[in-house]
């Protein structure tokens, strides 16, 4: 009973993995702020992720499995880049305006 359903819930989880993508595509273009677009881009990276683990679901094969764990770790350093790279931008912009 579960194996004849598998395909459809298979289809069924890429399609909401695409319209997410989709939402967070909006989100990076339309984001009023970069913390906005970098959530976003982490929703990305988030998604990428479930895409690989889909695949492996899908196809059967293991080596997604490596595949899902450095997409993540390097989302995870890029999340943490760019959120150090715009508190550095928060701080300079108010030292800027102190000096005004």
């Amino acid at each position: 009973m579960i194996e004849a359903w598998f395909p459809y819930v298979l289809g069924l989880c890429a399609a909401m993995l695409v319209v997410a993508g989709v939402c967070a595509g909006i989100r990076i273009v339309r984001g009023p702020h970069a913390a906005d677009r970098v959530v976003a881009l982490d929703m990305l990276c988030v998604l990428g992720v479930a895409a690989c683990g889909l695949a492996a679901l899908s196809s059967g094969a293991i080596a997604f499995v490596d595949i899902v764990l450095g997409v993540a770790l390097v989302g995870f350093l890029a999340t943490a880049a760019f959120a150090g790279f715009i508190e550095r931008g928060a701080r300079r912009d108010d030292d800027d305006e102190e000096a005004s």
